[in-house]
């Protein structure tokens, strides 16, 4: 039975503190509030102008044909490079010493890469490809750290006109298989291994047993990055330096149909089979480089931007390559993590290349206010004058927190909504126009269409929740699941007639602005009130002793589902240990309760030194289900540190009448 309309998702937390954006930046602000304006008047006419951005090498015909919903087609008859359009149109109009980017390498390696030598580089790759046979509409799979090369090849397949799929240096050898299998890639460019942690990381070893299984694949281009050891096969490997080098620095570029596929990205899903999501050339690289330039307000000629995500995820591709590349921009490109060799290093990264724009995960903002402000206080962080928010919905409190002691209380925090299937931002602040709200992405960037609907499918009122949708096509939108288009249909478009489907809940305040609530699988029915994990775990970290939270439903004899809280104290109460921890599940209960109400009080609270992350840093709620259910452990190999579920586990039955109903 389908619930009442606006009774989707309990409508909880309250947020009333607003941040309007600094006179200076709106003064001068690349996006304004007329491009809600031309955009809500005429959204193709809007799209058209983005499009405009870019060098195109014979023009489009048609804006959009969308006849075949849900599968449009944008900008027809239009043919461009991708790789011409972040590289060699910059260095043709006068800006090729100007800096692509500031890479370092973990143990403190540098290079600073101009536009003139990534066009040489990327050009030599290109050359290096097509010496092994790779043609256009060729699958390449690559498999890299965070080092230039992985750049140059992304580049030099888009430039050949090569589909890439980057798969995450992450991922098992499995898991490379099943997507080399996928996508039918003939070439895999990996490297001996990446540093990670103060030590080298292999990665070669992964290919050479994903491609025992892969008896297409003929080459296998290794760029030699920490000097192991590694296997080599004979008439199949071959050594990046030795072949790249080797070849001409000039490649004519040439130009594809607008609708010629870019990358495909694999997405983990419940399935044993990878879900590839493709996307193509000219939608998709209008919509990256108008919403990274409109977003996050770049100033080429003096901006220093920070995407700090892998490459291996859309993030990386969208707002560290094609975007930033795509306006000329500076960029800061960092190999290793936020610890290595300490506490204090990305902050010692922004002091050292003068960041203007740091874009990262709440995961890692979380993390950074359970270890303390001393960290970035030993930094000169002035250079900052904008900050940005992907990946999941921010907590409020952990909005403030990277405001005040990243952005010095003066930087715009724009939390962003997107997915990989979107390729780009759509929801979002637009710092020179948007009165933020700390945890709220505001509304749908001009050009973008999206909706909170009921069960139904009807728009919930302002103050209800419901279902995330997209009303209409947008450029950068997936076109489809690599070679199973009735799964894109049901995948995304079953749901909700005519409408797209994120698979997220959210809510819209009294004044209509949206708040992300998470994945709709993370939704809790307790005594028939559906919550959402993001609000309770929002209202624990608003707690001072708080650091970060992950709250998940676990059956209840009484109430259907009861909440179970697992959290992480900030560094001073970490190290009071958690002798306590009686005392502070009671306190942070009550806390729950008044901040949003009794039903939504927790069962039961577990204090922990870690959560289960994968590597992007997702927290695997599956996984804390599991525990709060007692029952056996599902996958763990994709966890970043798979003891961490060895240390909750061992916690359970010491906290297991911490904070029990009496």
């Amino acid at each position: 039975m389908s619930e009442p309309a606006g009774e989707t998702l309990s409508n909880l937390l309250r947020e009333e503190r607003r941040f309007p954006p600094p006179p200076e930046l709106a003064a001068a602000a690349n996006a304004t509030a007329a491009d809600y304006e031309r955009a809500d008047a005429d959204s193709q006419a809007f799209w058209a102008a983005a499009a405009a951005r870019l060098d195109w090498a014979q023009p489009w015909e048609q804006v959009l044909d969308w006849s075949g919903a849900p599968f449009a087609r944008w900008f027809i008859g239009g043919r461009l490079n991708a790789a011409y359009n972040c590289l060699d149109r910059h260095v043709a109009a006068g800006h090729g010493d100007r800096v692509a980017f500031h890479w370092e390498g973990e143990p403190g390696d540098t290079r600073t890469i101009t536009y003139a030598e990534l066009t040489q580089e990327v050009c030599r790759a290109a050359n290096a490809l097509q010496a092994l046979g790779v043609h256009s509409g060729d699958r390449v799979a690559i498999y890299m750290p965070m080092i230039p090369e992985t750049v140059v090849a992304m580049l030099a397949c888009a430039r050949i006109g090569a589909p890439h799929t980057v798969v995450f240096g992450g991922f098992s050898a499995e898991a490379l298989r099943g997507r080399i299998l996928d996508c039918d890639a003939h070439v895999v460019i990996t490297s001996d291994g990446g540093h990670r942690r103060g030590k080298p990381s292999a990665l070669k070893p992964a290919v050479d047993e994903a491609v025992r299984e892969c008896p297409e694949v003929r080459s296998v281009l290794v760029v030699r990055r920490t000097g192991q050891e590694v296997e080599w096969t004979d008439g199949r490997d071959v050594w990046w330096h030795d072949l790249v080098a080797e070849q001409p620095a000039e490649h004519e570029a040439e130009a594809f149909d607008s609708e010629h596929p870019l990358y495909i990205m694999y997405t983990s899903g419940t399935t044993a089979r990878p879900k590839g999501i493709l996307h193509t050339t000219g939608g998709y690289l209008t919509q990256v480089a108008w919403t990274h330039w409109a977003v996050f307000d770049v100033k080429p000629e003096r901006d220093v931007f920070w995407t700090a995500a892998d490459i291996g995820w859309v993030t990386g591709h969208s707002y560290i390559v094609y975007g930033p590349l795509a306006n000329g921009v500076t960029s800061v490109l960092y190999e290793g993590t936020p610890d290595t060799p300490h506490k204090g290093r990305w902050w010692e990264l922004v002091e050292k290349y003068r960041a203007t724009i740091l874009y990262c995960a709440p995961t890692a903002i979380r993390t950074f206010m359970k270890w303390g402000a001393e960290f970035p206080d030993r930094f000169d962080l002035s250079s900052l004058r904008l900050l940005g928010s992907v990946g999941e919905p921010i907590n409020p409190e952990a909005w403030i927190w990277y405001r005040q002691n990243i952005g010095g209380d003066r930087c715009p925090v724009v939390d962003t909504w997107w997915q990989t299937e979107t390729g780009a931002q759509l929801i979002s602040p637009l710092p020179g126009v948007s009165t933020c709200k700390p945890g709220s992405a505001l509304r749908p960037l001009p050009g973008v269409h999206a909706d909170v609907v009921d069960d139904s499918g009807k728009p919930v009122p302002n103050g209800s929740g419901g279902y995330l949708v997209l009303t209409d096509p947008w450029p950068a939108m997936l076109r489809t699941i690599w070679g199973d288009e009735k799964r894109y249909v049901d995948t995304y478009w079953s749901r909700f007639s005519g409408m797209y489907f994120a698979g997220d809940g959210a809510k819209k305040d009294d004044d209509g602005d949206i708040w992300l609530l998470g994945r709709v699988d993370d939704v809790m029915n307790v005594s028939g009130h559906r919550i959402s994990t993001t609000e309770v775990e929002s209202a624990l970290v608003s707690h001072p002793l708080v650091a970060e939270a992950a709250v998940v439903g676990a059956t209840d004899p009484t109430t259907g589902q009861g909440v179970v809280a697992f959290v992480i104290l900030r560094g001073d109460a970490e190290q009071a240990g958690t002798a306590g921890a009686d005392e502070v599940a009671t306190e942070l209960r009550a806390h729950v309760a008044k901040e949003i109400g009794p039903i939504a009080r927790p069962r039961q609270i577990l204090v922990v030194t870690e959560l289960p992350k994968t590597r992007s840093g997702k927290i695997m709620r599956r996984l804390l289900r599991d525990v709060a259910e007692n029952r056996r452990l599902g996958d763990v190999t994709t966890l970043t540190d798979s003891s961490v579920m060895d240390e909750i586990r061992d916690r359970l039955p010491s906290a297991g009448s911490a904070g029990e109903e009496g």
